[in-house]
This record gives structure tokens, sequence and C-alpha cells, in this order.
């Protein structure tokens, strides 16, 4: 059995590895040629409030079980895309399959007309219209709120802002709030002359400077990704994930200047989150008067807002019914992939529908 099983197996694995390269040439011209981008975003959903770039939607689902509704903040220097990535890899579908009634705050893309735009903007104004939206539209006088990333930020400022908001629960993932923490150096650290000097002619940070303060926390990551892609081009599944995720990768949105101001100083400079140094329109706020259940999801191999920085937010909200939740995905991986469908999403389910009623 020995003499003929092993010519035999080695005749296999030529012919696969053949296989695979006639896969790989295939799927290499289809990329170049532009005819296998996969579909992004593809949930449908329907835009149901607008203030500038600020647009709220409402997926649709006729099968809601859970009240209150889900309101998800997303960042200011991404595309919310990722959350609804392609079907079947997808927060969002997860989250409608669960029964909630889902909507998203996506800040869009600024322009010159967002340039002056502070952090009051966001926390003290588009987010309580939002919510006010939102319960109008559910027939609710509440909601479950959750940011991803700053988008986490700007949640823990509306909410320590304005500790009566209508907020059932409150959960943030991959949320920095110790910046000195945080890995990335730009020139929303390196001081004020810097970034007045990397302002566009729109008065907002560039999408390639956003972009390379990104890229630099991972030099050799985009190398090492070709890499791994030319070893799995045959793989279809592989090639439609690789795409979607270095599309979104690299597709940033330029950040408003008045909002880079307040990173600097406020966030950054002072490290405001940790020192109980946070004001708003000339309030100062605090994050120990967030006393809604709270749920902070961190990622142990997050590059981006490493534990360090996220962690910390357990002893700063003065919450008595919180909850952290540590995972080994990274920072997208907590949202997108294997570890989020099988752990991330399905715990904080849980924690929204023990929050929630059921609809009857």
């Amino acid at each position: 059995m020995g003499v003929t099983d092993g010519p035999r197996s080695a005749l296999d694995r030529v012919r696969q590895e053949i296989e695979r390269n006639a896969l790989r040439a295939r799927n290499g011209i289809k990329m170049a040629a532009g005819l296998t981008a996969p579909r992004i975003g593809a949930t449908a959903r329907d835009e149901v409030w607008r203030d500038g770039r600020a647009r709220l939607f409402r997926y649709r689902n006729d099968e809601v079980r859970h009240r209150p509704p889900l309101l998800i903040v997303f960042s200011l220097v991404s595309r919310s895309y990722i959350l609804d990535l392609t079907p079947g890899n997808s927060f969002i579908e997860h989250l409608l399959g669960a029964g909630f009634d889902v909507y998203l705050l996506d800040w869009g893309v600024p322009d010159e007309r967002d340039s002056a735009n502070g952090l009051e903007y966001y926390a003290d104004a588009a987010i309580p219209e939002a919510i006010r939206e939102t319960c109008r539209r559910s027939g609710t006088d509440e909601v479950n709120l959750l940011g991803y990333c700053f988008g986490g930020n700007l949640t823990l400022l509306h909410a320590a802002h304005h500790p009566d908001s209508p907020i059932r629960s409150h959960t943030v993932v991959a949320c920095p709030v110790d910046y000195t923490e945080m890995p990335f150096k730009s020139v929303l650290t390196s001081g004020p002359e810097d970034l007045e000097r990397a302002l566009g002619e729109d008065g907002n940070v560039p999408a390639d400077v956003v972009y390379s303060a990104f890229r630099s926390l991972k030099p050799v990551a985009e190398l090492t990704g070709y890499v791994d892609l030319l070893e799995r081009m045959w793989n279809d599944e592989y090639v439609a994930a690789y795409q979607a995720m270095n599309g979104w990768g690299t597709d940033h949105v330029p950040l408003p200047g008045g909002v880079a101001r307040q990173m600097g100083t406020m966030l950054s400079g002072d490290n405001g989150f940790m020192t109980d140094r946070l004001f708003l329109g000339g309030d100062r706020v605090h994050l120990s008067d967030i006393r809604t259940p709270f749920l902070a999801v961190v990622g142990e191999k997050d590059h981006i807002v490493p534990i360090a920085a996220a962690s910390p937010v357990m002893d700063l909200v003065g919450s008595e019914d919180k909850t952290e939740l540590r995972l080994k995905g990274g920072h997208i991986g907590l949202v997108v992939g294997r570890t989020a469908a099988k752990t991330t999403i399905p715990t904080i389910i849980e924690f929204l529908i023990d929050k929630s009623e059921a609809v009857r």
C-alpha cells in the first residue's frame, strides 16, 4: 500500500497545484479587469432623516421582535459599510435576524461646509435629532445606543452631556478613551501648527492623511496581504473577502477640521476622557454621569485601539450595570468575520435582548 500511495499522493498534489494555478490566473485577470467587485452594503435600507451630510438609515425588517430600536452611531473617518460588508458577513444582517429594528447614523463625506463642525454638532445636535427620529418612527420613547470606534466617543460625549437622554442601554465597540495609549502618531498628536498645515483647502484633514496615519501602524501589512492573496488567489471566497476588506481599509473620508482641533487638544493633548477634562459648548461633562446599562467590547488583538486605550472606560462611566467583553479579535474582527459571528455579535445581541422587551 505504501509503495503505490506515495506516487499517487504526489501526483494528486501536482494536479491540485495545476488547477489552483489556473484559478489564480483566472481570478487575477478578473480582479485586474474589475470584474469581481463584491457586493458591499447590500442590506435593504431607507434614508429616514438627513442633516447636511449626516444621514439616518433604517434597515428593513418585517420580523421585529424586540423593543426599543437599536441606533448605531458610526465613526467619522471611515465608511460605515464595514458593518454591512457583504451578504453572509454582515453585522447588520445578524442584528436583523435576531429581530431588532436597526437604525444607522452615517456621517457621510464632509466638505467645506463641515470644516467648522466641532464635537458639539455631533454629540449635542445630530445624535439627539437622530434619537428623536428613531423613537418617532419606531413608536418608542427610548433607544438602545451603540457606538463603533470614534462613534463610541461621540455617544459617550452625548450621554455624558445629556444624562436624561432616552437611552435604554449603551454599547461601545473598539472605543478609545485613554489617548496616551493610542499607538498612531499623526498631525492630530504632533501639535496645532502641524495640524493647520495639514488641513486641505476645504478646511478638513484630507482622507489620504487619515489613511496614512492608520497605515503607519502596520507598514508592511499591505505587502504581506498581497503575498497572502497571491497564495490563495485560487480561492474565490478568499478573493471576495480580501477585496471587500481591502477596499474598505483604504476607503477613508476627511475629518472635519473643528473636530480635528478638539481631538488634538482636548482628547489627545489633555487626554480629556481620563483626566475628566471634557468640555462641550462651554459645559464641563463627566462620563460618571452615564448611568444606563453599559457594555464595552474590546479586542485583545486590536492594533488601532488597544485594550489599554479602550478598557479604562469601565472605570469612567457611572453605570452600576456594566460589562466588559474581551475578545481575541482585532479592530475589524470584532464586527466582521468568524470571531464576530461566533462570539462578539451573539454576545452583543444577548446583552441587547436582556435590556429590551418583546414586541407583542
